[in-house]
């Protein structure tokens, strides 16, 4: 597949004027927000919930859960927003997102609360999705980075507010208001999307659909993502249950490469991530977001056991790196707009993270310790989303935003699974004791050994750093992009 680019000049591109610009921002900016914040919202309400509903060490599939199924509807969301129209997709996703908050508001059990998590995250899964798509449908590639301080706000906005709404909520009242307050928020979201109008009857409507493909990557997403949350914990490494994951995870990947390979219309987007210099974008991309949701998820619990923080105060001490977020990513955007290429910064941002996470694990976990490292954190992961996803479009075209956008959404929460379900699972297995590995014993807030948990977070925080040192290196190796519609150059 050739690489095609925005070659349009703006007075044949769709109008781009402030006025036009903020009626499109309002009508996404809250299935945006509500994407986001559904990551980490419950990141300093996990204790509460665990201890009222019982299991820490199934605690991470709270988020994993909601990844996960956004993950699977992402590239799905992209492909029938193509095809039927975005508004008209918003408004079921938008649905489905409703339904699955009820649902986690009423839920009387752990594996009830992870279940309707589930069913959110089916429906949030093509919030962001089609949110991005409709944004670079409207506003040309070298106007972007000018209007990125607007999504970095809204990102920010949600990322800040939902540890510290969490534990706020959690301090003074019930976790279960968490996703109550989704109910007006969603309404109003879908007022403001009816609002906009009906896309023209795409090219594609009729064209077939990739029910195989959708059932292989669910196989292959959930198989992958069940054995890195509970090997170590529910069964050992070298036991069936491992083994039988790895292979259906291997067997069921191999079989989805091949069958989307050859599908006309495939259900992942295949023909963007064949272009030049894309896949490594996406492995900068699963890599940062790995360490950034690992580092969103562990923080709170690292507080609480080693410092005794409450959840409000958890929430608090995440402010650093979240508004780290927004500094990075208005920096990366006024930069990228400023210079008219991409993919400058994330390769030092990322290296600055990797140092920041090493001094966590070197250093004595002081206040100013954790504060410093998770600004600097923050301030080096704020700089990829901006590039990659600047990148991405001018490289797929304006006729594959869809798709663009979906990969984007796609290896973000891929990312975000893999480091909450690896990272969490890695720092339960360390947290138990030897006698209990393997034995499929939850872990307990209480009575933990101070020694182990320090020395368990050390290991993580080590390993999360080296996570990062190869993200930045998949950083190195993406291209740096004209925005102005000429070729990539390779950085």
């Amino acid at each position: 597949m050739q690489q095609r680019h925005d070659t349009a000049t703006p007075s044949d591109t769709a109008p781009t004027a402030n006025a036009s610009f903020l009626t499109l921002f309002s009508a996404v900016m809250l299935p945006m927000f509500l994407s986001a914040v559904e990551q980490t919202l419950l990141a300093t309400a996990t204790p509460r919930i665990a201890a009222e509903l019982g299991g820490l060490g199934d605690s991470s599939w709270i988020v994993v859960g909601y990844l996960l199924a956004a993950t699977i509807t992402a590239p799905l969301y992209g492909r029938l927003g193509d095809r039927f129209g975005r508004r008209n997709v918003m408004l079921w996703a938008l649905g489905i997102f409703v339904l699955g908050s009820l649902a986690c508001a009423w839920a009387p059990s752990m594996p009830t609360l992870i279940a309707s998590r589930i069913l959110q995250g089916l429906g949030g899964g093509g919030l962001m999705v089609l949110s991005q798509a409709l944004i670079g449908e409207l506003v040309p590639p070298w106007d972007r980075p000018r209007y990125q301080v607007y999504f970095s706000m809204v990102f920010t906005v949600a990322s800040v507010s939902g540890p510290l709404l969490g534990g706020v909520v959690v301090n003074h009242g019930n976790w279960r208001w968490l996703f109550l307050a989704n109910l007006p928020l969603c309404a109003l979201a879908a007022w403001r999307v009816l609002r906009l109008p009906k896309a023209p009857t795409s090219i594609h409507r009729n064209a077939p659909h990739d029910p195989v493909g959708v059932l292989l990557f669910t196989v292959c997403a959930s198989a992958a993502l069940l054995w890195l949350g509970q090997v170590g914990r529910r069964f050992a490494l070298a036991s069936p249950p491992s083994l039988a994951l790895v292979l259906v995870a291997l067997a069921a990947g191999a079989l989805l490469w091949r069958q989307q390979a050859r599908h006309s219309h495939a259900f992942l987007p295949i023909d963007v991530l064949r272009l030049r210099g894309v896949p490594w974008v996406c492995l900068t991309i699963i890599g940062f977001a790995g360490c950034l949701f690992a580092m969103v998820f562990l923080l709170p619990i690292y507080l609480h056991l080693a410092r005794g923080a409450s959840a409000v105060d958890s929430g608090l001490q995440l402010l650093p790196l979240t508004l780290g977020l927004v500094v990075g990513g208005t920096v990366a955007g006024r930069f990228a707009g400023r210079i008219q290429r991409t993919g400058v910064l994330p390769p030092w941002g990322l290296g600055a993270a990797a140092l920041a996470m090493l001094a966590l694990a070197l250093l004595p976990g002081t206040q100013w310790t954790v504060t410093i490292a998770a600004a600097i954190c923050g301030m080096g992961f704020g700089t990829v989303m901006p590039n990659a996803q600047l990148a991405t479009q001018v490289l797929a075209g304006r006729e594959h935003l869809g798709a663009a956008a979906a990969l984007m959404s796609l290896t973000r929460s891929t990312g975000a699974s893999i480091g909450t379900a690896a990272f969490g699972g890695l720092l339960f297995v360390l947290l138990q004791a030897p006698a209990d590995m393997g034995a499929g014993t939850s872990v307990s807030l209480d009575g933990l050994d101070a020694a182990r948990t320090a020395s368990a977070f050390r290991w993580v925080f080590l390993a999360l750093a080296a996570y990062a040192g190869l993200t930045a290196f998949a950083a190195s190796r993406a291209p740096s992009v004209a925005l102005r519609g000429q070729g990539p150059k390779d950085a």
